[in-house]
């Protein structure tokens, strides 16, 4: 069908071209010279309600996703990222799988012209990246068109299009059916606009429960019962692990920081020289969202961006190469191609702060004698050799698997439970890796997934309930210094009397995470609701009990809502449209019997 597309012969690319091609069409669609995957093994690796899983359809997944990550990471994966990739290409396998039985339950079939129509107006994601359809850092459709009409494109490349397209067709056809009629109207983009631009400055106190409620609360034993019968989905006890952690941060340091600046100043010397911006952009950036297009953020409003970043881009003179620009995310090296109000379309390329490679070398080499001296003489030992933080008592487990200076320990948490259980007493890992650092774990103890008993758990649900009398006491109290307060005496002087303070936090928005009262809560209520000067009941957060009284607020511009308004509608109707099938997807994930036989399958062929 896809032979029909040819009208006259159009550009010829070549040899050169065609060669390019093909290969971008064996490794983005997994296809072989026969039309086929690679039969690498074709063992199930599970069933979607019936519907065997193999081998070679994963590995296709799993292989695109694994280069993504690599490249994004800047090298090669750690086991944690190693697992995350799995599980993403195993989800997507199965997400796949269900969208197909979908279409089929529905009747959503793709016609021979809407296949040739979608050929010809919307390409591949991988083709509009490819720099063989690309004029001046972005994709050409005609360049695209004339290949479709050439020699070029072989029976063979135009047949595998077509495979393609049969598939993405009736999908894209089944998603505009689920998220249809989503619109997000103009009073949710306004309210939305207003939660990440508006801004309150408070004052507040803090109501502390052991200042204001000392001593002890007494908690019976049916007390403790009755919590416990009624919160057990509380007590179920993932796996857990107590170790011991040897580690080298990966941080970079002062010395780094300062490499990455030299480099980013001589990049921005070549810019100024005379060197193609998009070239180089390609060649150095990061940032892989907008790499491959030179560097091009689009257009985009204030307040879009970080703060450093977006006052450059706001302050720059068109056409002008700014200075390197530290974020977060590192050094930007940014040009403005235009500005309209309170739009801008800019360039950049970002440099990233990393190791250096020498710092990376004797990284390396500390964690290999870690790692030996670990194994033959113990981690304390491997520790003073090395230089390596040792903390002891560490427990990872797999709903809290964050350690301060390492990141995730799920991998040493799995290395535990593997371990027979007769060899768990201080047995020593080998060397493992997460983006912060390299370790090694001595483990002290291990409890495997259950249900905390009541005798264990008893400790635990006493200190919450002493706790919840005293807040309730300290609401209490906190209520007649509102009253107080109300009445006309000062703030200051209500709270100095109970031993408190009047502190400040701000500006803020609805949308931030607040460092005092956490994030979109009663606390941020109570900041953007109260008249400006007045007092709050007492409210309570997460971080917990709060006297709040803002003192001053900014009010979004509508102006410029206005005029990014249709951006911002077009942002928001995707958000809403990936939530819808998300929410979809994950019914129908709900509803079907999908087994997962990875860890048998995966280990047999290892």
């Amino acid at each position: 069908m896809m032979q029909k597309m040819r009208g006259q012969v159009g550009k010829i690319f070549g040899v050169l071209f065609a060669l390019a091609f093909v290969g971008w069409m064996f490794f983005e669609l997994g296809l072989d010279v026969s039309g086929q995957g690679p039969n690498v093994n074709t063992n199930e690796l599970g069933r979607v309600n019936g519907v065997p899983i193999r081998y070679d359809r994963y590995q296709l997944v799993y292989q695109q996703l694994y280069e993504q990550a690599r490249e994004s990471a800047g090298g090669e994966l750690t086991a944690e990222q190693r697992r995350e990739v799995d599980q993403a290409a195993w989800d997507r396998v199965v997400n796949d799988v269900l969208l197909e039985q979908a279409m089929r339950e529905l009747g959503v079939t793709a016609s021979d012209a809407e296949i040739r129509e979608a050929a010809l107006l919307e390409p591949h994601p991988g083709l509009a990246q490819n720099e063989l359809f690309r004029t001046d850092g972005q994709f050409d459709i005609k360049k695209y068109r004339d290949f479709l009409n050439s020699p070029s494109a072989s029976e063979e490349i135009l047949l595998q299009l077509e495979q393609y397209y049969r598939q993405a067709v009736p999908q894209a056809k089944l998603i505009r059916r689920v998220t249809g009629g989503l619109y997000v109207s103009d009073a949710e983009l306004w309210r939305s606009f207003q939660d990440r631009t508006e801004t309150a400055t408070v004052e507040y106190v803090a109501l502390d429960v052991s200042r204001l409620v000392p001593g002890e609360e007494q908690v019976s034993d049916a007390e403790v019962r009755k919590y416990y019968d009624e919160h057990k989905d509380e007590f179920k006890r993932p796996a857990t692990a107590r170790l011991t952690v040897a580690f080298l941060p990966k941080t970079v340091t002062a010395a780094d920081s300062a490499a990455t600046l030299q480099r980013a100043q001589a990049i921005r010397a070549e810019i100024v020289g005379g060197a193609d911006f998009a070239e180089v952009a390609r060649r150095e950036s990061a940032d892989p969202g907008s790499k491959e297009n030179g560097g091009d953020l689009g257009a985009f409003g204030r307040g879009q961006m970080v703060p450093a970043f977006d006052q450059v881009a706001f302050s720059l003179p068109v056409g002008q190469v700014s200075e390197p620009v530290l974020t977060q995310f590192g050094y930007h090296i940014i040009r403005v191609d235009e500005r309209n109000g309170e739009q801008v379309k800019a360039r950049h390329v970002l440099i990233p702060i990393e190791k250096s490679e020498a710092e990376l070398e004797r990284l390396d080499a500390k964690a290999d004698s870690l790692e030996d001296v670990a194994q033959r003489h113990g981690i304390e030992r491997a520790a003073r050799t090395t230089g390596a933080t040792v903390r002891t008592g560490v427990t990872v487990a797999e709903n809290m698997s964050y350690v301060p200076g390492i990141g995730s320990g799920l991998e040493a948490l799995e290395w535990a439970g593997e371990l027979p259980e007769g060899e768990r007493r201080n047995a020593v890992s080998e060397l493992m890796e997460t983006p912060q650092a390299l370790f090694v774990a001595k483990l002290e103890g291990y409890s495997p997934a259950g249900t905390v008993p009541l005798k264990d758990a008893s400790a635990q649900i006493r200190r919450l309930l002493v706790l919840k009398k005293k807040q309730e006491k300290a609401k209490q109290i906190g209520q007649q210094l509102v009253r107080e307060a109300r009445a006309g005496k000062p703030l200051q002087q209500v709270a100095a009397a109970r031993g408190l303070e009047v502190q400040r936090v701000g500006p803020f928005t609805r949308a931030d995470m607040n460092p005092v009262f956490g994030q979109a809560n009663a606390a941020t209520g109570a900041a953007f609701g109260v008249p400006v000067g007045r007092v709050s009941d007492v409210v309570q957060s997460p971080a917990g009990l709060f006297i709040i009284r803002p003192v001053a607020r900014t009010e979004a511009d509508r102006k410029a809502f206005e005029a990014q308004k249709a951006q911002l509608r077009a942002m928001a109707n995707a958000q809403a449209q990936q939530a819808a099938l998300a929410r979809w997807v994950q019914s129908l994930r709900e509803k079907a019997k999908i087994e997962d036989n990875r860890s048998q399958v995966l280990r047999r062929s290892s």
